[in-house]
């Protein structure tokens, strides 16, 4: 924790296009605020490997100018569609190395943990996640989807105390291995 009982988590919702990306500040044990939100894309045309390094070093920057202590990422699931399950792990990959390479902890949470943390039941749509990370943190309008992801995945984190889906947590590496 840092100055004042201050934790700032970041929330990312890996992605080989776009990687989604929410800031907050806890504040004791149960105050949160908005810091800033958005999505990091790279160019569909380029190679996947190159798709990556753009996401890496735009993940690495954001690192360096909002100084998170902690990091909340969405863990990988299994999905019909093989590819985008590897891409999505090929993504949360670079995320945890970037992470890692900073020493900050990140914890691993399924989409329906979050889910049910923010909305109350693991089958919520995209639009009231979003509905209700705007409320939850006084946003003055629903961010992108994936920023409220994000957002969600990191509201989700301080109210669980970082407890993942295995309730641990370990300096540079992640709960869903």
């Amino acid at each position: 924790m840092s100055a004042a009982g201050r934790t700032r988590i970041l929330g990312i919702d890996p992605g080989t296009l776009r990687l989604g990306y929410g800031v907050i500040d806890r504040i004791g044990t149960s105050n949160l605020t908005y810091v800033e939100c958005g999505v990091i894309s790279a160019p569909s045309r380029q190679p996947r490997n190159q798709r990556l390094l753009t996401i890496g070093r735009g993940l690495r920057e954001l690192l360096e100018e909002l100084g998170p202590d902690e990091v909340a990422m969405e863990q990988a699931f299994y999905g019909k569609n093989v590819q985008a399950t590897l891409a999505l792990g090929e993504a949360r990959g670079v995320a945890l190395f970037v992470s890692g390479d900073r020493g900050l902890p990140v914890t691993g949470y399924a989409p329906a943990r979050v889910k049910r943390t923010i909305v109350g039941h693991g089958r919520a749509s995209k639009s009231q996640v979003g509905y209700l990370v705007r409320a939850i943190l006084s946003m003055r309008r629903v961010p992108e989807a994936d920023a409220a992801d994000a957002l969600a995945i990191a509201i989700c984190h301080a109210r669980l105390g970082g407890r993942g889906a295995l309730g641990t947590q370990a300096k540079g590496a992640t709960s869903s291995r």
